[in-house]
């Protein structure tokens, strides 16, 4: 099993996120040389202008992906037992919504390697979490310290036995041979949080084997999603609740997921990827038509 570095480096914090502080400074800055209120930057604090969900929109866009693909097989996330890997924001989420709709997560990851629990990530437990990597930047190892768990330096989670793997760290996290791992042990689907983290090798033997595949640019949208419906609330001068903007979200994977359908699907399996890139491209030309570029 490969060793990778993943989101979680040793680079301080400060040099390498750029997140509510920093967007507000800029959007300030923004505001005094226009004179104007626009939404152009987003994930901004919520007492100036943010939305809810924005931090958890991809994780949770990429179960409501999930979700959407395993429905559409009769099949459903309850029960199912799930490896992510990474622990940042997106992997965070990600264990967060799928808790949330009754599934199982056994690990967790960072660039030291990760943590499996037999028994499961539950809400408790990603609380902890939450306060090891989010507030205080801790190695995941520590949660073993904690709580019973098995942790596995400089390793990936896939050879873990599980059927549903979201992917959540880094690009290029999974080789051919951790992509037969999961398909020998019984894996069903396949979600990219991140961005490209699937070699294209690995991606066929997923697609050979038919094992359920979202890609990155349509499973981890929801961020971007929620980005988008900031910048709507900013416009409107309004902010919209949580469930408002839970159900948004929810619709907007859920169309995302139909997309890729409707132009990915040969014979009784949908190829999401091929979907995904038929269904951009043709968004991208029937809008360079309606301009008069082309």
């Amino acid at each position: 099993m490969q060793r990778y570095i993943g989101p979680d480096t040793d680079i301080p914090a400060g040099d390498i996120d750029v997140g509510a502080r920093k967007i507000g400074y800029m959007f300030g800055q923004l505001k005094r040389l226009t004179g104007k209120f626009t939404g152009t930057l987003t994930g901004k604090g919520i007492e100036y202008g943010g939305s809810l969900i924005r931090n958890e929109a991809t994780g949770y866009g990429a179960v409501y992906m999930l979700d959407n693909m395993l429905k559409r097989h009769k099949q459903d996330i309850e029960g199912r037992s799930v490896l992510i890997s990474g622990s940042g924001n997106v992997a965070i989420f990600a264990a967060e919504k799928a808790n949330q709709l009754g599934a199982k997560v056994l690990t967790l990851s960072d660039s030291s390697g990760y943590i499996y629990d037999k028994d499961g990530i539950n809400a408790e437990k990603l609380a902890y979490i939450k306060d090891l990597k989010i507030k205080r930047r801790a190695r995941i190892s520590e949660y073993t310290n904690t709580f019973d768990a098995e942790f596995h330096p400089d390793c990936t989670p896939w050879h873990v036995k599980a059927d549903i793997a979201i992917l959540s760290a880094t690009q290029n996290e999974i080789s051919v041979d951790d992509a037969k791992a999961l398909v020998k042990n019984g894996c069903i689907a396949v979600v990219e949080g991140a961005n490209m983290p699937t070699y294209k090798d690995a991606i066929d033997i997923f697609k050979d084997n038919n094992v359920l595949f979202a890609p990155s640019k349509a499973a981890n949208a929801g961020g971007v999603a929620v980005s988008g419906l900031e910048m709507s609330q900013n416009s409107a001068r309004l902010s919209w609740s949580e469930q408002e903007l839970q159900q948004h979200l929810k619709d907007i994977m859920r169309n995302i997921h139909d997309k890729c359908v409707a132009h990915g699907t040969e014979k009784e399996y949908a190829n999401y990827s091929r979907g995904a890139n038929i269904a951009g491209f043709i968004k991208v030309a029937d809008a360079m038509l309606a301009y008069g570029v082309i």
